[in-house]
């Protein structure tokens, strides 16, 4: 049996793998980020953070500054997400993600603040990951135009930050069971640039040839 101690360690993990399903729920450690790879599927528990363009601008000018950042970045969690207005009764509209390499004038000021995850869309630049690689980071992504069914899995919405900026403010969200794809791992692995190599070797693809065209009607 199970004792009660165990139980409630096990109910603080946060990073769990039930029936192939990678389960993690912030805040994660460097033994949590070790754990992932290139082209694992995740599902985040719990809270994530969002945050843009304009709201990096002014967290990175906070850092420059010395001044506080709207929260603990420490092994938190950051989607690239500017969502639409709620529907009546929604927590929250279509929340698809943001095109990542807008963000990586700023990203590596911010995982040395501690960030553990990203969650964007495309890919990232040189820079971006060896700063994941040199602070024991992630980047993950997020299907693009799937905004409508990402917002399912979000349950509540606190704006904590630039509330003056909008959609781009900064909100925690509580969601249950985000869907995401490890796309740029701490060992700098990059699920891109892998596809797109698998892609040109004839080893993988095998021994492929182009369909004829069809003979044309006599």
């Amino acid at each position: 049996m199970t004792s009660e101690a165990e139980s409630n360690e096990s109910s603080l993990m946060t990073i769990e793998k039930i029936n192939g399903e990678i389960r993690l729920t912030p805040p994660l450690t460097d033994d949590d980020v070790a754990q992932l790879r290139v082209g694992d599927h995740v599902k985040f528990y719990g809270t994530i953070y969002t945050s843009r363009d304009a709201a990096h601008r002014r967290e990175v000018a906070a850092i420059n500054d010395g001044k506080p950042l709207p929260f603990d970045m420490t092994g938190q969690v950051i989607y690239y997400v500017g969502p639409t207005p709620a529907r009546p009764g929604r927590v929250i509209g279509a929340a698809g993600p943001t095109t990542a390499m807008r963000l990586d004038p700023y990203t590596p000021a911010l995982l040395e603040q501690g960030l553990k995850a990203i969650i964007g869309k495309g890919g990232r630049g040189s820079a971006v990951k060896k700063s994941l690689q040199a602070h024991k980071a992630v980047y993950l992504i997020a299907i693009g135009g799937a905004g409508a069914l990402l917002s399912q899995t979000i349950k509540k919405l606190d704006v904590i930050a630039y509330e003056d900026l909008g959609t781009e403010s900064v909100k925690k969200l509580e969601v249950d069971g985000f869907p995401a794809i490890v796309c740029c791992d701490m060992y700098g692995g990059d699920l891109l640039l892998e596809g797109k190599e698998q892609y040109r070797d004839q080893a993988v693809l095998g021994a492929y040839q182009s369909v004829p065209p069809a003979e044309k009607a006599g």
